[in-house]
């Protein structure tokens, strides 16, 4: 999905009822309204088509080598350190620093965040700071707080160039209608009934940078995320996507804003045969486990 027009926006929100009555998303906003299928639990197991194969035996051999062949390579990265076992990512007493396989590399990527909205800012003048930004700025445009008028209106104030802002919120304002926040199972305020959980969370797998100059840049951000409503008998049950958002960045006041974004699906991987949790188990997961500020 992404946003028409050639400010980045998309205008005519009015004209593609057709394509919301489908359950999409309003243009510029990342979640995914997904209709169960038939009367099963929508978050029990996935069927499985009829006939479909078991896997093989070899296979099962295949994925255990492999399990093991990684177990072997992260226990000789633990290195010799004499604290259990365990060593940091500082200095080795060598004269050199050493990175860890999990440990983050480039620059610092933000000075502090927004006091209102707790959006990271402050990203650095360069190509990595670029898609720090746009990083954090796709997972703000892909949050449950876009659904509701005054943060929706704080987010954008934030992460949009000021001449932006305003020809944006109207759009989005008209995108956020009753009739289509209804069909997410929110109300007119964007708040979900009682005992259901709006989820709407990106989180980004990687960046790209396609063109960069000193003032401007054009980042790719590859996402997956988890959108729906948790809850029983929710008509828009939560599941996952991935997508890849391209957001365009101009350097204003001493930091990366936005000008347009845009998305499209994928790249996906295959889905796995994992048994899906139940709405209880969605709803507190999104309450206890906390967001991430991103970085190059």
């Amino acid at each position: 999905m992404s946003l028409g027009g050639d400010d980045g926006y998309g205008g005519d929100y009015e004209g593609r009822e057709a394509r919301r009555s489908r359950g999409a998303a309003p243009e510029g906003h990342l979640t995914r309204t997904r209709l169960p299928e038939g009367d099963g639990d929508p978050y029990g197991p996935p069927r499985r088509a009829p006939g479909r194969p078991k896997p093989s035996r070899n296979l099962i051999t295949v994925v255990g080598v492999i399990v093991l062949l990684l177990a072997a390579i992260a226990f000789v990265n633990r290195g010799d350190g004499k604290d259990g076992g365990s060593s940091g990512g500082g200095d080795t007493g060598g004269g050199g620093t050493e990175a860890q396989p999990t440990a983050p590399t480039g620059e610092r990527p933000v000075d502090g965040k927004n006091a209102t909205t707790d959006i990271a800012s402050g990203f650095a003048k360069s190509e990595q700071g670029a898609q720090s930004a746009a990083a954090n700025y796709a997972v703000a445009l892909a949050s449950a707080e876009m659904t509701k008028a005054d943060s929706r209106h704080q987010l954008v104030s934030q992460i949009f160039t000021s001449d932006r802002v305003n020809g944006l919120q109207k759009k989005l304002d008209r995108a956020y209608s009753k009739s289509f926040l209804e069909k997410l199972g929110l109300d007119a305020n964007g708040n979900a009934g009682d005992g259901m959980t709006y989820v709407s969370r990106a989180a980004p797998i990687g960046t790209k940078t396609t063109t960069s100059t000193d003032t401007a840049a054009t980042v790719e951000v590859w996402c997956t995320g988890v959108f729906g409503t948790a809850g029983e008998g929710s008509k828009n049950p939560v599941a996952n996507d991935w997508f890849t958002m391209t957001v365009k960045l101009r350097w204003v006041n001493k930091d990366w804003k936005v000008e347009s974004y845009s998305q499209k699906d994928g790249p996906a991987p295959v889905n796995s045969d994992n048994t899906a949790s139940t709405a209880d188990e969605i709803a507190k997961a999104v309450q206890q486990y906390g967001g991430f500020t991103y970085a190059r």
